[in-house]
């Protein structure tokens, strides 16, 4: 599929694995969830646009290239978007941070928005869309929705583990976000839950049940 990045780094498949262990506590997790975020970064900013500037060295003066424009935004989906925010502002500590909040229907499955803020003027920003996991699709399909409703172009989308059937349905709602994946599961149980997957990422990001 073009525009779908699925990641490979030995180090990124290494803290999935430890993520994925139900016996990894709350702070290791955020921990991980924090380091992969970061991971994946690294690689899905690779095309930042840079511009030469000019440094004196302790040697001399040359022009060396720096990120140009600044102008990132970030937009986890809520809740469990968060746990990666940290992860990719260490790598660009002066992106924006916009918000979407997003709860499934425990009957439907189906995703529901109840909150958005995004940084103005969004379109001119690169949009860096996070939740650990894309299972069904809908909640990452409706955010994106929600983000080009509001003027958003530039759209990138990064998750931890994705099922090939909401990757499948993300891709072809939106096939102009650069979709990048930690790793590629196996499939969505009858509960819509990833299998092998890792839990619920939110509860175990947090704490809570």
């Amino acid at each position: 599929m073009e525009n779908v990045t699925i990641l490979t780094h030995p180090l990124l498949q290494h803290k999935i694995s430890i993520l994925r262990d139900k016996n990894t506590g709350t702070n290791e997790f955020r921990k991980l969830v924090e380091e992969i975020a970061m991971l994946m970064g690294f690689e899905a900013l690779s095309d930042l646009p840079t511009e030469d500037v000019e440094v004196e060295t302790p040697i001399e003066t040359c022009m060396t290239p720096m990120i140009a424009g600044r102008k990132l935004a970030i937009v986890p989906i809520l809740r469990a978007g968060l746990g990666m925010v940290s992860g990719i502002t260490a790598l660009v500590p002066t992106a924006k941070i916009g918000h979407i909040g997003m709860y499934r229907d425990e009957v439907t499955h189906e995703p529901h928005e109840y909150y958005c803020k995004l940084p103005s003027p969004i379109e001119e920003r690169l949009i860096v869309v996070t939740d650990p996991m894309l299972a069904t699709g809908g909640s990452a399909i409706d955010a994106v929705d929600q983000i080009k409703k509001h003027g958003g172009k530039n759209i990138k989308f990064l998750c931890i583990i994705a099922a090939p059937e909401g990757l499948q349905r993300f891709h072809e709602a939106h096939p102009d976000v650069q979709i990048y994946v930690g790793h590629l599961d196996r499939q969505l149980n009858e509960n819509a839950y990833i299998c092998p997957g890792l839990g619920d990422a939110g509860d175990r990001i947090f704490g809570t049940k």
